[in-house]
């Protein structure tokens, strides 16, 4: 039997580069032509990438239960984060239900000064972003109020925008309860948290930056007073459905506390969620099926007034499925690359431009946009390299929490900044302001890649890695 494994292995096909690339460059054209131009949803596209690879596996006489095992293997390793994805949807769900995330928003834009619109703006969007873990549904509903704001104020519209998708931008991928951060850490093989404690080094810094910026550009505009019919619906609407109390702060404590004294991160999801149901029947008066609903399939709101409906109809296990579908046919894709050898033989060559940590960033960097730019999805730009840096990353002794950060900031955040990506034509459609125009103005998204290089070439922040398993917190 040992004869017959050393004659297949024997007898398989070496790839070279231009057939190891084969399957990248078909991922890059089905993603330009498929998502680009007729809009198929990503996992339909990474099905058909893994089954194009499966095929140049067979021709280098690989066999499919040898593709299969790298399948399995890849996903296995992804498992702990995508149990945590499931966490996530039944949080939001819950922490919505309870009024946690409503009295969040509801005082993010009552106690924020409106004297200085553009800092203003970026602000009330980070907060919310961060509260709901959703950039789009922060940009769709505030977004258009500030907007508004800003046309009555005469104040230009690039800035504007600029700042509320900084801000949209910013909250969400510092959110736990957001998809792009969620993901990043799968992808690389960190967690959450250590995942989002480290980009505070880099995210809050450019944040800061532009909020500046915002100030200092914002003096010549004046300090009228930024009132809007919108804003006054959302905030009485919200006061009116939900019922307020200091103890709707409870389920982020535990969360919190789990996460800083490095406990086990499920657990404290799960008791936080379990706490506002408990809250939500108390303060909110709902019902233990409803509770269960908006766990399972998302809280539906039923305010009345659509802007609000749009911003707290979220969460939910239901929810976090199609990113969980593309983590499944990503590592689907990748896993059948790294069982062929494919990946390996890229990996190769890549590992001639990276001897070096900052020419490690660098290239990471590069991979991240160039995936963004070529897909327009802010997965994609996430995943591929994540996937492709993993190995080396590990290999140099760096933390992969090194490598979730750079392909979240320089990926995932950068792709608002395409005119072409889903999220470009969705923030113009919605807010009516050319991608164009704001991309200068949304100083956090391409400051905070800026200081990713930096740190590269210093070195400073560039954890190395302290375990093998680097999904448990304190990594």
């Amino acid at each position: 039997m040992k004869e017959t494994a050393r004659d297949e292995k024997t007898k398989r096909k070496e790839p070279g580069l231009v057939i190891a690339l084969i399957p990248l460059i078909v991922m890059l054209l089905l993603f330009a032509i498929g998502y680009g131009v007729y809009g198929i949803r990503a996992p339909a596209l990474l099905v058909t990438a893994a089954f194009l690879t499966g095929c140049i596996g067979l021709f280098l006489r690989f066999k499919w239960q040898e593709m299969q095992e790298g399948i399995i293997e890849s996903i296995h390793k992804a498992m702990p984060a995508i149990l945590i994805m499931l966490c996530v949807g039944i949080l939001i769900g819950s922490w919505i239900a309870s009024g946690t995330i409503p009295m969040i928003i509801f005082y993010g834009l009552k106690l924020i000064s409106p004297k200085y619109f553009l800092v203003t703006a970026c602000f009330v969007c980070s907060v919310t972003s961060l509260a709901t873990g959703t950039s789009w549904g922060t940009i769709g509903t505030l977004g258009v109020a500030f907007i508004g704001i800003a046309m009555g104020l005469g104040i230009p519209l690039g800035p504007a925008a600029g700042a509320i998708v900084a801000g949209a931008y910013f909250g969400d991928k510092m959110s736990p309860f957001s998809d792009v951060a969620n993901l990043a850490p799968v992808t690389a093989g960190s967690n959450l948290f250590d995942h989002i404690k480290h980009m505070l080094w880099s995210a809050t810094p450019a944040w800061l930056l532009g909020l500046l910026i915002y100030f200092i550009v914002g003096l010549r505009y004046g300090g009228g007073k930024v009132e809007d019919d919108t804003m006054i619906i959302i905030t009485q609407t919200i006061k009116k459905n939900f019922n307020f109390n200091i103890l709707l702060l409870l389920p982020m404590v535990i969360v919190f506390y789990f996460a800083f004294t490095k406990k086990p991160t499920i657990p404290g999801m799960l008791l936080s969620s379990f706490i506002a149901g408990i809250l939500a029947i108390i303060f909110q008066k709902a019902s233990i099926p409803e509770v269960a609903t908006a766990m399972n399939t998302g809280y539906v709101a039923n305010t009345g007034v659509e802007e609000v409906d749009k911003l707290i109809s979220q969460g939910g296990m239901m929810s976090m499925m199609e990113v969980q579908l593309v983590a499944f046919t990503a590592f689907s894709f990748g896993g059948i690359m790294q069982r062929t050898g494919l990946l390996s033989v890229i990996l190769g060559r890549v590992m001639r431009f990276t001897n070096k940590v900052w020419s490690l960033v660098l290239t990471t960097i590069a991979s991240s946009i160039i995936t963004a730019l070529a897909t327009g999805s802010s997965y994609l730009s996430m995943i591929l390299p994540g996937d492709l840096f993993s190995p080396i990353y590990k290999k140099r002794g760096l933390a992969a929490k090194n490598l979730s950060r750079i392909i979240e900031e320089s990926g995932a955040i950068m792709v608002p900044l395409i005119p072409w990506s889903m999220a470009g034509v969705f923030i113009t459609g919605t807010i009516g302001v050319p991608t164009l125009s704001y991309l200068p103005w949304a100083i956090m998204n391409y400051a905070s890649v800026a200081i990713l290089a930096l740190y590269g070439f210093t070195k400073f922040t560039m954890a190395p890695k302290i375990r093998e398993d680097e999904t448990q917190i304190g990594s």
